[in-house]
């Protein structure tokens, strides 16, 4: 068995346009302070990292590496969350997107696709440059809107939903293979992967394609009502990246899965911070040690009612306490007897 690493933060959902959460290097300091031993990156966002100069110059990933070994923290992965949308967008959705990438783009998707492309490409090499061998993302989706239809779908759409999809990521997932980096899709209601079945069903498009994985995050596993523990023991061997969230459901006569329209604090399923929600992340830890994980354990804080920099400095303990030791021996060792074939036949009585 291995260790997990942490505890570390993604730094997304932190940004803003004051001190310290304005740029890498003074975000990257405060989280350190607060306990955090990794930082994932988001690439969207230029104060944090430079994608193309990443992908084309190790002398700027030493630097940047050694910059946050200073203040104290690693880079966990790369994370093209908002790029790995744009790689495939159903129409109905395209204005709501037009955020994701350049302005100069909005309305034109296929600059956006190819952008976005483009984009992950980087995405692999700066991740070999930086050393590092996991990145996450969103797939993108071409199905949404047709996830729960009425009408029914007509025959054949969803396989051929799944071959343009493969289509868009095969290059980027060779590209990703030859950097030696392994990519990690957050399963995310919104994505054509979102669950075990869609991610399976990209896996067969793809011809089970190495380098395609898991960002592991139960709170969307709980607002899907999957379990979450025995979705550990499916696809162990394909959890890339691990995002620690929080989430809870609590279905009324009213509402249930669907939300009803309403916003975060009225929905029967919200995202909380660390130890508020209903993840079992004892059970989690456990499962994840059980089968060798020893990737990072990253905090990605989203929360309807707690403050953000609450979050944040409760998340490093909470995480750093949920972490298991492995053992490099059983526990009961010391009643064995050793290897003796001789004994053990006589045990047999042979």
């Amino acid at each position: 068995m291995k260790t997990i690493q942490g505890p570390a933060i993604f730094l997304a959902q932190f940004l803003g346009d004051t001190e310290p959460f304005n740029s890498l290097e003074s975000i990257a300091k405060y989280m350190a302070d607060l306990g955090y031993k990794g930082i994932q990156i988001p690439t969207w966002d230029p104060r944090m990292i430079d994608l193309k100069q990443a992908a084309e110059s190790t002398g700027y990933c030493d630097d940047l590496k050694g910059k946050l070994k200073d203040i104290g923290v690693e880079i966990t992965e790369l994370s093209t969350h908002l790029q790995g949308q744009l790689v495939a967008v159903h129409p109905a959705y395209g204005e709501m997107f037009n955020g994701f990438g350049p302005a100069e783009l909005a309305g034109k998707p296929k600059e956006q696709q190819e952008w976005a492309t483009q984009q992950l490409l980087w995405a692999a090499k700066a991740s070999q440059n930086l050393g590092l061998t996991s990145h996450v993302t969103f797939s993108g989706a071409l199905l949404w809107p047709y996830v729960y239809p009425w009408p029914q779908r007509p025959a054949g759409l969803v396989t051929t939903a799944f071959q343009e999809l493969a289509k868009r990521w095969t290059p980027i997932l060779n590209a990703f293979d030859e950097a030696g980096v392994d990519v990690g899709y957050e399963l995310h209601p919104g994505e054509d992967l979102h669950d075990g079945v869609t991610f399976e069903i990209f896996l067969d498009h793809v011809n089970g394609h190495p380098r395609a994985g898991i960002n592991y995050d139960p709170s969307h596993f709980i607002l899907q009502q999957l379990d979450y523990l025995q979705f550990i023991d499916f696809y162990h061997d394909r959890i890339y990246a691990f995002h620690v969230k929080d989430a809870e459901f609590n279905p009324t006569g009213k509402q249930g899965v669907y939300g009803g329209y309403q916003g975060w604090v009225e929905r029967a399923g919200r995202f909380r911070s660390l130890g508020d929600g209903q993840v079992d992340f004892g059970g989690i830890f456990s499962k994840l040690s059980q089968y060798d994980y020893d990737g990072w354990a990253v905090l990605e804080w989203e929360c309807a009612i707690k403050h953000p920099e609450q979050g944040a400095a409760e998340g490093a303990p909470f995480i750093q306490d949920h972490i298991i030791r492995v053992t490099e021996r059983a526990f009961d060792d010391f009643a064995g007897t050793g290897a003796d074939e001789e004994f053990n036949k006589r045990v047999l009585g042979l």
